[in-house]
Order: structure tokens, then C-alpha cells, then sequence
């Protein structure tokens, strides 16, 4: 479910291509409208403020202003005409594409740097709360900055499209075929021969060790960029974009990792013991921790595609969601309209024509694309899209909500001034369809006609057991991805030690393992998009947080007395109203503000999904009783 990849203002200036959630995780349409705009230099001047132009006139507040209308502008203008470039590219692959979006996000790059760094000479005025705010985006919100030395932002550019091509056209031959990564995915997803689901686990980590040292130069050269804009490294740079200190923000984590951890130590046992008694002690032991290649998914992100193996035994059985949209004959476009429905029946005003035309909903036949599912913003304004190569199953329909999500918010703070085109905090942007999908319930599902009867509440159990697997599985997944990187980025792991620190840390956080011992030169992080790709993750763990937590603040307005599993907001327009004022704010205002506007609280917490999950609480502790819990 979390497959996202978010083009969105100030950020999707800095970073290339800001990739929103994967399977997520992680997203062909009619011919679009060509773009006349040339492409902006990146040298061109940004007009700057009267009293910067002589060294011994000091620089005032109304200077500042006028310097950030001008950069918001001018960031503006390069915003459109490099979503463009960037979509180009993603949808249709080649040297031609990846040189011109190597080039545009050398120009792109280097503007962000030079307008970031324009900002120093307002350093120790007292500005108002909403220009400080904007010059902190601004300078904080480039996800890979180059240092302002000749050439290297063009070492970057390359670097990073050179990355994210590999991985996209990334293939293992395998029994004399070459499959890509939809193809390998699917027989992780399916298979239930170790034997086999080893040799794929591994194949497709072929693609990625030629990756490594690329990696390590884009990394130094990123931290040079950092430390000329005065951060001490690339991790703090992103731990700055929480209103708060770096510090303060990783022990937020930390705190919210802890509400959480307990329940998925509940499930990683159960779980291990179900997959213990399906292949036996050779293959995966009772104790320990449990190997990787056996859980479903190419990163052991998401185990609900075992849930075969490990559902619970209950005395009613509940619905096969892919199996319906196939017997109601669902196409791909059929699905992202049922989606567009949901947000409908809140109020909130249908996708432009222009959504239909210019998407990319199905994989082309005729050329290699970037099939990561992806929400687009090309125009800070109407023109919203999504790319995926949808299938019609469970997934890709929670997907689709997903995406639609972070459309919706694009849309609704376009009214904001450029640098406020954006999340309240990343965690939002990638919370905003997720919370909706927890509206996907029996009940929602027999409102639209996909199903006849709601299955009783015994069936319960296993609709919380496959939501688990996918939502409380993810959380640890996601804490390790950045945990890892902010290692690499703060240069406490050396190039030599990148793989073995990657395996380290899934083994201490998620209790898993790989299904064989890595080679030398393995580089596993490369296998995972986000790392390529350059997408910080801890926005997954924390729209994991908000999204529950928005849930139970809707289904509270909504006057929901049942268990909160069981909730849908589908068709309340008051919620609807209450939630889109939320999405208007944008980054206008510091993140708590955003979250008190809908939540009535100013801190993010945990609490719901421990309520969301207390009846599959009860029954993982009683089959866990007399098990050898942990790793």
C-alpha cells in the first residue's frame, strides 16, 4: 500500500522527484497538453532586496518580504516546468528523457541552493512568525542539496537520475526469462517453495550493488551542500522539517515507536509460530527471528499477502476483496473513479477532466516507465495526476485511495503562497488517503454494491488480522529505513559497512533476517525505491501514527459508538467539511496547529491504533501464551 511518489512544490524543486508512499509502500492516459514554457536558468538572477545591494546599509524585514515573494516566484516558475520534465521522464524512460531530467534537476537544484542561501543575510532579524517560517522551508526543505562549487549540482543531477533509472529498469533472469520487478514481487507474493522465493529474494538484489558507490558520492557531496546552508549533515537538514529541533524530533519518534512496538512484538511472534508450523524448523525456526524471504513482500514491508499461512481460525468468514472486484468485472480507470467517490460523498469537489486525460492509470505496452505508484502536482493549481500500473485487486484499490489522497491535498492548499504549497509535515501528505482507506470497511463496501451482506462480527478478527499485517508490519519497516540512512548521512557508516548495518538494523527492529548470508558486495538499501529514489521514510511511520489517529477523531465527529474497526465516514459531509479546512492550511502553519484543527489535539499519538487493534490484541497474547516471544 505504499506506493507514493508526491511532486509537490518547494520540496519537489529540491529533491528532483519527491516520492510520496510505496506499495503502497508504492501508482496511460489520452495524449496531454504540451508545455510551451522554457526552461528557467539556473543562474537567473532573483531580484534581491534594495538594502542588500550596498554592504553598509543593513537589511530590514521589508527587505526579507520582498526577497521571499521574489524566490517564491521564481520557484514557481521552475516548479511547473520541472514537474513536467520529471513526468516525461517517468513515463516514458529513456537517454533522451533521463538526460533532460538530469539537466532540469541540475538547474532546479541549483536554484533551490542559491535562494536557500540568500536568505543568510536576514540572519538575527526579528521576523514575523510566517516570513521565519517560509525562509526555514526554504532552506530546509531541499531533500539533497549541492554545495554551490562548480559542477556540482550536474554531478548530483546525474547521479540521482542515473540511481533512480537503474532501479526502475532493474530486471533478474530467472529460469531464462528477464523479469522486472511487478514480475518478482509477484512470486514473493504467491509462492510458498523457500527454495524459489530465496532465488528471487536474492535476484533482485543483483540490480543494486552497482549502485553503492554512486551512492557514497552522492551522499558527500549532499552533506557538503547541508553544511553550506548550515546544517551539520543531510539528516538533521530532514529532521529540521518537523517544527522542532533535530534532536527533539528524533525522540518523538522514539516515544511513538514505543506506544507501538509492544503489539507488533505480539504479532512478529505469532506470526513466526504459524510460519514455523507451515515449513518446519529448517526453514524457520520457533525462536529467533524470521527470514525475510517467506513474509510476502520483496521487503518484508507488508505480510498480508500470507495471510493464508497465518489467519486466524474464526466461525465466520469474511469477503476476498480482489476476487469481488474481478467477478464485478473492475477495470483499473473503474477503480480510481470508485475512489474519486469517496471523496465525493464528503463534499469535496470531483477530479478535473484533465485528471482523466493526462494520468497514467495502467502500464504502457510500448516503453519502459516508472511504475512506483505516484501522485503528481504539475501546476501547483489543477493539473493533479497519478501514475501507476494499476491491477485490479485488494491493493491497488487501497492504493488508489492513497494517491487520490495526496491529490486532494495538492488541490486544496493551491490558493497558499508557493512555499506553503505542501503538507502540514510530510507525515500528513502520506496520511491523508490511508486514513480515508480505513473507511474501506464491510459496511462502506455494502454501501457501494461490492458486497450483498456485512459478514457478522466474528469475521472481525480476520479483517483486523490482514489489516495488521499490513499496517503494524509497515511500522517497524519504516523506522528502520531512515534509521539506517540517518547513519549514512551523518557519516557513522562507512561505505564498507552500508549493507551489513541495513541487515543489522531490519534484525534489531523488525526481527528479521535475510535467507542466506549477503555477499561482500551486496547493497540491499538499493533495492528498496525510496533509497534511490531519495524519499526520506520517516513520513511513512508517521502518517502510520496520524492516520488512526485521524480516523478516530472523524468517526468521533461522526457520533461512531462501535468499535472503531468497524467505523466509515463514507457519505458525511460534515466531516468532509471539517477535514478539507484542514487540508487548506497546506505548510501555512506549524503541523501541530494543522492537527488540533481536526483532531483537538496538538500531539501525535499512538493511543488510536492500540484502540483500533485491542480485539486482535486479546486473541495474539492468548495463542502467544507459552511461545518464547522476541528475537
Amino acid at each position: 500500500m505504499m506506493k507514493t511518489k508526491m511532486m509537490t512544490s518547494v520540496a519537489m524543486l529540491a529533491s528532483l522527484a519527491l516520492v510520496g508512499c510505496e506499495t503502497l509502500p508504492g501508482p496511460s492516459g489520452p495524449p496531454q497538453r504540451a508545455s510551451t514554457q522554457a526552461p528557467v536558468s539556473a543562474t537567473a538572477a532573483t531580484p534581491e532586496p534594495a538594502a542588500a545591494q550596498t554592504a553598509n546599509t543593513p537589511v530590514t524585514v521589508a527587505d526579507a518580504r520582498a526577497y521571499i515573494e521574489a524566490a517564491e516566484a521564481e520557484l514557481a516558475e521552475q516548479s511547473e516546468y520541472a514537474a513536467r520534465v520529471f513526468w516525461n521522464q517517468a513515463t516514458n524512460i529513456t537517454f533522451d528523457t533521463n538526460a533532460l531530467a538530469a539537466r532540469a534537476g541540475s538547474e532546479t537544484t541549483q536554484m533551490a541552493v542559491r535562494l536557500a542561501n540568500g536568505t543568510k543575510q536576514f540572519e538575527g532579524l526579528d521576523l514575523p512568525a510566517d516570513l521565519a517560517r517560509k525562509i526555514q522551508i526554504l532552506r530546509s526543505g531541499i531533500t539533497i542539496p549541492a554545495p554551490s562549487t562548480e559542477g556540482a549540482a550536474d554531478e548530483l543531477a546525474k547521479i540521482t537520475t542515473e540511481l533512480d533509472s537503474t532501479y526502475a529498469t532493474g530486471t533478474f533472469n530467472y529460469k531464462g526469462e528477464d523479469l522486472n520487478l511487478d514480475q518478482l514481487s509477484t512470486i514473493i507474493e504467491t509462492s510458498r517453495d523457500p527454495a524459489e522465493l530465496q532465488a528471487v529474494w536474492e535476484g533482485w538484489r543483483t540490480v543494486s550493488p552497482v549502485m553503492r558507490d554512486d551512492y557514497a558520492r552522492m551522499v558527500e557531496i549532499a552533506n557538503q551542500g547541508a553544511a553550506e546552508l548550515g546544517f551539520t549533515n543531510v539528516a538533521d537538514m530532514w529532521l529540521s522539517n518537523y517544527d522542532m529541533a533535530p534532536e527533539a524530533m528524533s525522540a518523538e519518534v522514539e516515544r511513538l515507536w514505543g506506544q507501538m512496538e509492544p503489539l507488533y512484538e505480539e504479532l512478529h511472534c505469532y506470526v513466526r509460530a504459524e510460519l514455523n508450523e507451515e515449513y518446519g524448523d529448517e526453514i524457520q525456526p520457533a525462536v529467533g527471528t524470521i527470514r525475510a524471504d517467506l513474509l510476502g513482500n520483496m521487503w518484508a514491508q507488508s505480510w498480508a499477502n500470507i495471510y493464508d499461512i497465518v489467519a486466524p481460525e474464526v466461525s465466520a468468514e469474511s469477503y476476498d476483496l480482489t476476487s469481488i472486484l474481478e467477478d464485478k468485472e473492475f477495470d483499473a480507470v473503474g477503480m480510481v473513479k470508485q475512489g474519486e467517490g469517496f471523496f465525493s460523498s464528503l463534499g469535496i469537489r470531483e477530479l478535473p477532466e484533465t485528471f482523466w486525460e493526462r494520468s497514467q492509470i495502467t502500464r504502457p505496452r510500448d516503453r519502459e516507465v516508472v511504475c512506483h505508484a505516484s501522485a503528481w502536482d504539475l501546476d501547483n493549481e489543477e493539473d493533479i495526476r497519478i501514475k501507476m500500473c494499476t491491477e485490479v485487486n485488494a491493493e491497488d484499490f487501497y492504493t488508489v485511495h492513497h494517491e487520490l489522497g495526496h491529490n486532494y491535498y495538492q488541490r486544496a492548499y493551491k490558493d497558499q503562497d508557493f512555499l506553503h504549497k505542501n503538507g502540514a509535515h510530510d507525515g500528513f501528505h502520506e496520511a491523508i488517503g490511508d486514513f480515508v482507506g480505513l473507511s474501506i470497511t464491510p459496511s462502506y463496501l455494502k454501501s457501494i454494491g461490492l458486497i450483498d451482506e456485512e459478514p457478522p462480527a466474528e469475521a472481525d478478527l480476520g479483517l483486523l488480522m490482514n489489516t495488521a499485517l499490513e499496517k503494524i508490519a509497515f511500522l517497524p519497516f519504516a523506522y528502520s529505513v531512515d534509521s539506517w540512512r540517518w547513519g549514512v548521512l551523518r557519516g557513522e557508516t562507512p561505505v564498507e559497512e552500508y549493507n551489513d548495518a541495513w541487515v543489522m538494523t531490519r534484525m534489531k527492529n523488525q526481527g528479521i533476517r535475510p535467507p542466506a548470508t549477503r555477499p561482500a558486495d551486496a547493497f540491499d538499501p538499493g533495492a528498496k525505491y525510496h533509497i534511490p529514489g531519495n524519499t526520506p521514510y520517516l513520513r511513512y511511520f508517521l502518517s502510520y501514527v496520524l492516520q488512526f489517529q485521524f480516523h478516530k477523531a472523524a468517526c468521533e465527529q461522526a457520533g461512531w459508538e462501535g468499535p472503531l474497526h468497524r467505523c466509515s465516514i463514507y457519505d458525511n459531509k460534515e466531516v468532509g467539511a471539517r477535514f478539507e479546512e484542514m487540508l487548506t492550511l497546506g505548510a501555512s502553519q506549524p503541523w501541530p496547529d494543522a492537527l488540533e484543527a481536526f483532531t483537538g489535539t496538538r500531539q501525535m499519538d499512538g493511543s488510536a491504533i492500540a484502540e483500533y487493534f485491542a480485539p486482535l490484541v486479546t486473541y495474539l497474547k492468548d495463542e502467544n501464551e507459552g511461545r518464547t516471544c522476541g528475537w
